[in-house]
């Protein structure tokens, strides 16, 4: 008997991708990285039927003929039939392979047995024995199961699918490991699937690895495609030194499609419980998300411990803007005792800041507020940032005449500083400002005019100071650059430039020396400063000057794509006058030219980078601030990088770090900083992953100094990866790629 068959819906293969997903975000949260997987060894793949993109196992109408093929068939005077040897059952898109089957008139059902193998969109069954009808589908007994597109496999005691694409599986074994070798699977007593509301549920649910249980939960619900839903995140278990044993069990709730909630409580043994949770909001022009951990009663340090921050922004109409990014913590050791790593136990200040601004082609309006809180107490008062209680700036820029070659503007600011001690008061400052903007092929010149003027209302002045002192600056510069190109070979494709700079900048001087010193600081010396027509960051300072800053750079680049070879540069500014405006306990310049600026990138062979910046002195002929960044990267997973920073009388430090793969299975990391100066080390860590075709472990030992206390603190992290579930552990990975510098875990491949 012949098997009729029709052409497979093109559409199907999205449809077996979209519920193959259902492990991969049973609990919200999983580890699924695509390119991450690609790397990793790869399982058995499964053949599979191609799908549809909504991920739906689509009814079948009862209607829908139903094709049979076999060796071998009778049929009774009942219409009922037996059919042997090859029997093949063919409805739309499902298909019913056996070695027998008996087939029921009445009923329009067929009883199969043998070697049995059924295929849907979504499914493959196999197993010895099942029903198969248009009007209450599919029921396999003791049966292995694949979906496809995982690829994913597993067992059920009983397998049912519904004709309105509901999947019920009892007594249920599955994993994305091969059948010879699963590494880890989930074990659960029922899962079902509703395909048509994408959603799933599972009761009596543990996972195993390596053949121990390592997670057990009563009941979980999941969508079956890339929805949010309410549930319980994958737990995590964790130690450290200072807290003892961590456990938290994370609650996500699926608020709105615009917001959710996760509230995540933490169980530390030596502590007590945390409670921590995070509210994310997304509107049309709005996006917000507002963190917070309230830990009662430290059982360390006996009081309440928190942390609370908010970040925000929204774009109002015609060119408003809202932003708000804010923290506050309940004590200064409260990242000493809850960070990870010498990043977050090596905070300084932590920031509350707001804005509001508008910007259009002239115009520039900003009003904030900020405070800082002091992490490190032993930071003396005076050096303490100030609050700006509020601030409100304003700048303008037109541009007029022939070519609009003509340039004005403005730049404002009026501030209100606020401590604990010291000086205190409102600063305004006005910046009027004209030019010229002279550019052509190869040339630019921009001559220019300003005043500074500048005034105070102090509060607490000292006795017998102003209340109300001021100055008034006048200002002018010319800046004019030139740049040559030619060909780098005869016919090459690449091409050199030569980039000369010039900025002549005149400032008499005014006596300063009465003001107040609220926000200002001289700023470490590169290219940028270099350039600058005030030496100092800040408004309480505007330095005199008659000085002519000279700068060269040139470059090899790729003139198919634009893509840069080399960058040099070399700077350096004369002075023409000594200048004398001085912030307190700075060093009189004697020299009449600034130290050397040179800056070298280069990426001109094959993989192999160099960046080298140092700060010369001549006077000296020593360096005052250096840093090589030498790097070798073949690919995003596979990179050495050797280091080296000095600054003078503070710091001189080697660091090596790197990841490189040791076999198709093996990765290894490593990080290790010295201090030359302090001959010891700040800070090191090593470790090693294993990748599996469906899962992956990789562990992270790590010592650090907090560079605020000189505290040592070790960590170890520890994180297993069930490729297609989730992730459990403390992801080793959250500081490699900060760490390792041009590492990128998330996109490596082999």
């Amino acid at each position: 008997m012949a098997l009729l068959m029709g052409a497979p819906d093109r559409g199907h293969r999205e449809r077996i991708g979209s519920l193959a997903c259902w492990l991969t975000i049973l609990l919200p949260g999983a580890w699924t990285g695509t390119a991450a997987a690609q790397s990793a060894p790869s399982c058995p793949p499964i053949g599979a039927l191609p799908g549809n993109a909504a991920g739906i196992l689509e009814p079948v109408d009862p209607a829908t003929p139903i094709e049979i093929a076999s060796d071998h068939a009778s049929l009774d005077v009942n219409g009922d039939a037996t059919l042997e040897g090859k029997v093949e059952v063919h409805q739309g898109n499902r298909q019913l392979r056996a070695e027998g089957a008996r087939y029921d008139a009445s009923s329009s059902s067929f009883r199969v047995q043998g070697s049995i193998e059924y295929r849907d969109p979504l499914l493959i069954v196999r197993g010895r024995s099942g029903t198969y009808s248009a009007t209450q589908g599919a029921a396999f007994d003791d049966a292995q199961f694949e979906l496809p597109s995982r690829p994913a496999r597993g067992t059920a005691g009983e397998i049912s699918v519904a004709p309105d694409g509901r999947i019920g599986l009892e007594r249920v074994t599955y994993s994305t490991c091969p059948a010879e070798d699963r590494a880890w699977q989930l074990r659960a007593r029922a899962i079902t699937l509703d395909t048509h509301s994408r959603t799933g549920t599972g009761r009596g649910t543990r996972v195993e690895f390596k053949g121990v249980p390592i997670v057990y939960l009563p009941w979980i619900s999941f969508p079956l495609g890339n929805e949010r839903k309410s549930g319980f995140l994958f737990p995590s278990v964790g130690h450290s030194g200072r807290s003892g044993l961590e456990l938290s069990a994370p609650w996500y709730w699926n608020l709105a499609p615009n917001y959710d909630l996760t509230f995540e409580p933490a169980l530390y043994s030596r502590r007590g419980v945390d409670l921590g949770g995070e509210f994310r909001w997304l509107g049309e022009r709005q996006r917000g998300k507002l963190h917070v951990n309230y830990l009662p009663g430290d059982g360390i340090r006996h009081e309440d411990r928190s942390l609370a921050r908010i970040d925000y922004a929204s774009g109002l109409s015609r060119g408003w803007q809202v932003r708000v990014s804010a923290a506050q913590v309940s004590d200064a050791e409260y990242f000493e005792d809850f960070g990870q790593g010498s990043a977050s136990t090596s905070v300084v200040f932590v920031e509350q800041h707001a804005a509001v601004s508008y910007r259009d082609e002239h115009w520039l309006f900003r009003g904030e507020i900020q405070h800082f809180q002091t992490m490190d107490r032993t930071l003396p008062t005076a050096d303490r940032p100030p609050a700006r209680l509020p601030r409100l700036t304003a700048s303008g820029e037109w541009n007029i005449g022939a070519r609009e070659l003509v340039t004005y503007g403005f730049d404002s600011e009026l501030v209100n500083f606020d401590r604990s001690q010291g000086a205190t008061g409102w600063r305004l400052d006005l910046a009027p400002r004209v030019g010229l903007d002279i550019d052509g092929p190869g040339f630019f010149l921009r001559p220019g005019a300003d005043l500074q003027l500048m005034g105070y209302a102090i509060d607490h002045a000292a006795p017998g100071a102003p209340t109300s002192p001021g100055r008034a600056v006048p200002g002018a510069s010319i800046d004019a650059g030139l740049i040559f190109e030619r060909p780098s070979t005869k016919g090459g494709h690449g091409l050199w430039t030569l980039e000369p700079r010039m900025l002549y900048v005149y400032r008499p001087f005014r006596d300063q020396s009465g003001l107040p010193i609220f926000d200002t600081a001289l700023p470490d010396l590169n290219l940028v400063q270099l350039f600058r027509t005030n030496r100092y960051v800040g408004g309480d300072r505007v330095s005199d000057a008659n000085q002519l800053s000279v700068g060269v750079t040139t470059r090899l680049i790729d003139a198919a794509d634009g893509r840069q070879f080399l960058a040099a540069t070399l700077g350096q500014a004369v002075y023409f006058e000594a200048p004398r405006v001085q912030l307190p306990g700075e060093a009189v310049r004697s020299r009449d030219t600034s130290d050397l600026i040179a800056q070298v990138a280069l990426t001109a062979y094959r993989n192999w980078s160099v960046d080298l910046g140092m700060q010369w002195n001549p006077a000296e002929k020593t360096s005052e601030r250096s840093q090589l960044l030498l790097q070798y990267r073949p690919a995003t997973d596979r990179v050495v990088n050797v280091g080296y920073r000095q600054q003078r009388g503070q710091l001189e430090q080697a660091e090596l770090s790197g990841a490189w793969p040791v076999s198709r299975r093996w990765n290894t990391f490593a990080r290790a900083v010295y201090s030359l100066r302090d001959s010891k080390m700040i800070e090191q860590f090593a470790g090693f992953e294993y990748r599996a075709c469906c899962w992956r472990l990789r562990t992270v030992a790590r010592r650090f100094v907090s560079s605020r206390t000189g505290e040592q603190d070790t960590g170890i992290y520890l994180q297993l990866e069930l490729t297609g579930l989730a992730s459990v552990g403390i992801p080793a990975d959250a500081f490699l790629e900060q760490a390792i510098r041009g590492y990128s875990p998330s996109i490596a491949t082999n």
